[in-house]
């Protein structure tokens, strides 16, 4: 697989995804988790990999602090009319991108966090040439990645984590910047979303644990996230 084609091929993507509204996607719901949506943003070149776009989030707010993630956040019933109006809001909000420069090609399978939300991810297309413009109350930096760095397995990382008696898998990928020389962990949620990605769109496993990620029903149970978020990320 080292020499698949990683140049953007939307025909590709758009076949091996699901339509946003198909009925074989796992779509979620459920009172005890918070609805949210979040952009997968690539950005797509001609002549070699496409990019994604992640942002490294602020200090602020009580979840996902300091984190890398794809634009997004909850279902907000006052501005969204759907999870998808809540992709595009909060990727205008967050990198500076109008929804109408954004091209919906499809959705992933919703999936529940640990962190208590159901998330939806929508594969959104934005030009190269769009400038990106960060929210400073909730973004510290704009971040491209190409999408072979993600697809490279000396790249990719899992552990094990007991949670509850039951092993839980965790993805985690570090990231180099060679411009700034920086270094940027994508984990969680972000890292499942990219992995999950590269096996349905290239039928490329990255995972050699085989563990799943437990469903809503045995997440809902599980208890002090923040101390199994530290024995977690003690490890990167």
């Amino acid at each position: 697989m080292d020499d698949l084609d990683l140049t953007f091929d939307e025909n590709l993507i758009k076949n091996r995804l699901f339509p946003c509204d198909s009925p074989l996607r796992i779509s979620l719901s459920d009172e005890f988790f918070t609805s949210s949506a979040v952009l997968f943003s690539i950005i797509p070149y001609k002549n070699k990999p496409y990019d994604l776009i992640l942002i490294h989030r602020t200090d602020k707010g009580t979840r996902h602090r300091g984190e890398m993630s794809f634009p997004g956040g909850k279902y907000e019933s006052q501005f969204d009319k759907s999870l998808e109006d809540t992709a595009l809001r909060e990727a205008e909000e967050e990198i500076g991108v109008p929804r109408e420069k954004i091209e919906i090609i499809g959705c992933l399978d919703d999936f529940p966090t640990m962190t208590k939300y159901i998330i939806t991810p929508f594969i959104g297309i934005i030009n190269k040439n769009q400038k990106l413009i960060k929210d400073p109350r909730e973004v510290q930096e704009i971040v491209k990645i190409p999408i072979d760095f993600f697809k490279n397995k000396t790249n990719f990382r899992e552990q094990a984590v007991d949670i509850n008696g039951n092993k839980f898998p965790v993805f985690y990928f570090n990231y180099v910047d060679k411009e700034n020389g920086k270094k940027y962990t994508v984990w969680g949620a972000t890292a499942y979303m990219i992995s999950n990605f590269i096996e349905r769109v290239y039928e490329f496993d990255l995972s050699e644990l085989g563990l799943k990620r437990f469903k809503i029903d045995k997440t809902k149970y599980v208890k002090e996230y923040i101390k199994h978020r530290n024995q977690i990320t003690k490890e990167f």
